[in-house]
């Protein structure tokens, strides 16, 4: 089915569920914005309401998990989703792939003594280098994938600092706490401070897909689906194109 006809079909199922209340989506934090602006329009076109919940992937999932009442999950990677899927708390047939991103390259906006590109990791200027915990967080994994790809993973491991999120990696570029960061693209509006050394692309740059739930536990499965079909519609995917974010056939 059409996602147009899927999403007219799934708007009825709403407006029969009623509006009492709203859904609860738990998204990846590097989404903020852009997800306001997707609930805004689902509202206008659906009549449902939504409300979010914002943190690194890796934190939403082990929510979940632990039984926090939310109705989709919007997760930055696969593998956080595979843990959920893992617990049994994604609604069968609901799990799908959104939109995809891409990594970048920044420093502060006043640091002009830094090579440009990738080199930059390996100067001497740069003794730290933000990325989302490596371990857990996919703006993290993300970048580690790249840097050891790339070659120079061993030889900046001891310069890398690891953040709770893509978003505290921005803060700690932008305030100076750390010489370099590899955020999304996405981010990088949000700051003045910061500049792109480089956009991260090339047969080394991961793929980044964003992939989006149903939660097995909701009491608004309807509206939950609704919100998901939404998110894959001509609409959505102007809005999310409008904010940098890739089709995921284009990500890298």
């Amino acid at each position: 089915m059409p996602a147009t006809a899927a999403f007219l079909l799934a708007c009825a199922l709403v407006a029969h569920d009623g509006q009492a209340q709203p859904i609860t989506v738990s998204a990846a934090v590097s989404l903020t914005e852009v997800m306001h602006e997707l609930g805004r329009a689902y509202e206008a076109a659906a009549g449902g309401r939504v409300v979010y919940n914002f943190a690194a992937s890796n934190v939403l999932a082990r929510q979940i998990v632990n039984g926090a009442p939310v109705d989709v999950f919007v997760s930055a990677d696969e593998a956080q989703m595979a843990l959920v899927e893992k617990a049994q708390m994604v609604s069968p047939g609901t799990l799908v792939p959104v939109v995809g991103n891409q990594l970048a390259l920044i420093v502060r906006i006043d640091r002009h003594d830094l090579p440009a590109g990738v080199a930059a990791l390996s100067a001497p200027a740069v003794r730290r280098i933000a990325i989302g915990d490596p371990e857990a967080v996919p703006a993290g994994v993300y970048a580690r994938q790249y840097l050891e790809r790339a070659g120079i993973w061993s030889s900046v491991r001891a310069r890398i600092v690891p953040v709770a999120s893509v978003r505290a990696v921005l803060s700690a570029v932008a305030n100076g706490a750390a010489d370099a960061g590899i955020v999304y693209v996405t981010d990088v509006p949000r700051s003045d401070s910061v500049r792109v050394v480089a956009a991260i692309t090339g047969p080394e740059a991961p793929r980044i897909a964003y992939v989006a739930c149903a939660i097995s536990s909701s009491r608004r499965a309807d509206a939950a689906r609704a919100f998901l079909t939404f998110l894959r519609t001509a609409d959505a995917s102007r809005i999310f194109e409008r904010r940098g974010f890739q089709p995921l056939a284009a990500a890298r």
